[in-house]
């Protein structure tokens, strides 16, 4: 993975932090499958320190499917490639966007340790595939992790168009363009972990679902109407460890 997109950075909405990137990564064959809810269904769910970030008065929850490429820690070995899925929603603190994750399963042990002991992230071990067909990808989790609501995805996708850019103040770029995540430590601290990539390439795209339990093991449930979809090929990804933001 070239790291020339590092020098990048005027799409950003604030500066890269001035100390080094921790981790390095490619997201491959990714796919972002949204719906509309209310704020009401997350508010609950969600630190009362962080603002539920909305579009058009609605929150958005997404099922986002990929394959983690070349993971590695700065100056380490990479990592064997493994699928990954998150669910996640968007959130503000004092103004800052950035994605909250109810759960990210992966098809790594390792990964799901790692995450959880150096990021404070909800990561869960599951059993994973994606295999591609053409230009589709069939897509299969299920989560396995100790103590963790048992959770299943499976799915078809692909892509249906050309790539493009997001344009500003649209809801592509709401979904997608979004520089931090917020997590909670376990001493109940707010963490705010940066990351830095291109603007993302996307095509649209559209999606069958089989299962899709994500949700519910999280605590809601997902409105019965087809989700938003965008599909991205590859964006090289370098993130830092989370710092506190609110103790």
């Amino acid at each position: 993975m070239s790291k020339a997109f590092l020098n990048e950075t005027a799409h950003r909405p604030w500066p890269m932090p001035s100390s080094p990137w921790i981790m390095g990564m490619q997201w491959r064959d990714l796919l972002f499958a949204h719906w509309p809810l209310p704020v009401a269904a997350l508010r609950d769910l969600i630190p009362r320190d962080l603002e539920i970030d909305t579009f058009e008065g609605e929150a958005w929850v997404g099922v986002v499917p990929l394959t983690m490429a070349n993971v590695h820690a700065r100056c380490l070995p990479k990592m064997r490639d493994f699928p990954e899925l998150n669910l996640r929603t968007y959130v503000r603190y004092r103004d800052k966007p950035g994605v909250w994750f109810f759960s990210l399963d992966a098809h790594s042990p390792f990964a799901v340790w790692s995450a959880r002991t150096f990021f404070h992230l909800p990561y869960f071990k599951a059993r994973m595939s994606c295999e591609a067909m053409g230009d589709s990808f069939n897509y299969h989790s299920d989560r396995y992790h100790q103590g963790a609501a048992l959770a299943r995805f499976t799915a078809r996708y692909r892509p249906t168009g050309d790539v493009s850019l997001s344009q500003p103040d649209t809801l592509e770029q709401f979904l997608t363009e979004r520089y931090c995540l917020y997590t909670v430590d376990p001493n109940q601290r707010i963490r705010c972990g940066e990351i830095h990539h291109l603007p993302w390439p996307l095509q649209p795209a559209e999606i069958e679902i089989e299962t899709n339990t994500l949700a519910t093991a999280s605590g809601f449930e997902l409105p019965d109407c087809a989700p938003h979809c965008l599909y991205a090929r590859e964006l090289d990804v370098v993130a830092w460890f989370a710092r506190t933001v609110l103790s």
